[in-house]
């Protein structure tokens, strides 16, 4: 692929650092934003400091750009909390975060993707399509964010390309949050047909696709990356082929 400029917000750890490294191995200038630096230097990565949720400071960000190719709207999370345990604007803040500051970002960065014919990658979650309680109005804001997306590949075709990458459990420094200690962890990875949670690298790897020519008939899309999804729970409990082999 030629040198391309590339912006993936929140992209300092985890998953979004999976991304940029991605993208920089692919040979891009890759530029990362978000609140706080990385915790370690990102190799091919430039940073810049923005708070995604400041629409003033995005849309300056954006217009400061010599050019644009490929936005990945990667910013997000939430911490687990049930729904009666908090209000509805602790709740409406992880909304925003999730499914408003993509918008904005995009928005902020459509005129320069444009005259680039370049492309956006939405980084959803399986969290999107299936019941996430601890975790609902998360789960709420990447549904919505799909949606979003295949609005959006609509009104901006020809001319931009959107797509959304739908990450499944991803194994990442903070899992342990999520998952558990190391046995935890290896409990939920064998619940994944692939046996394991996928790497930031995974996850990096589908988006630099979806932003290549490789991937220049797809928009509107929704991109699985979830190492085979989640084994039905009435499949264990069902007693029809007991004594059969699986």
């Amino acid at each position: 692929m030629d040198k391309r400029l590339v912006v993936v917000t929140g992209g300092t750890r985890g998953v979004g650092a999976g991304i940029a490294r991605a993208f920089a191995e692919a040979g891009d200038e890759v530029v990362v934003c978000a609140r706080r630096p990385p915790p370690a230097p990102l190799d091919g990565c430039a940073f810049h400091p923005l708070d995604l949720r400041d629409p003033p400071a995005v849309r300056a960000f954006f217009g400061r750009l010599p050019r644009l190719d490929v936005l990945v709207n990667n910013a997000g999370g939430a911490p687990y909390r049930l729904l009666t345990g908090a209000d509805a604007e602790r709740h409406a803040r992880v909304i925003d975060l999730n499914l408003v500051t993509p918008l904005t970002a995009s928005l902020a960065a459509y005129d320069r993707l444009r005259r680039a014919r370049g492309s956006v990658v939405m980084i959803g979650s399986v969290s999107g399509t299936r019941p996430s309680p601890g975790t609902a109005a998360y789960g709420a804001a990447k549904a919505g964010l799909e949606n979003l997306a295949r609005s959006m590949a609509m009104e901006w075709a020809p001319d931009v390309r959107v797509n959304t990458l739908v990450a499944g459990m991803v194994r990442t420094e903070l899992s342990h949050l999520h998952y558990g200690d190391r046995d935890g962890i290896g409990a939920v990875s064998r619940t994944v047909p692939l046996g394991r949670l996928a790497a930031p690298a995974d996850i990096g790897g589908a988006a630099v696709f979806l932003a290549s020519e490789a991937a220049a008939y797809i928009t509107g899309a929704s991109l699985l990356v979830h190492g085979g999804g989640e084994r039905p729970a009435f499949l264990d409990a069902a007693t029809a082929d007991d004594g059969k082999e699986r």
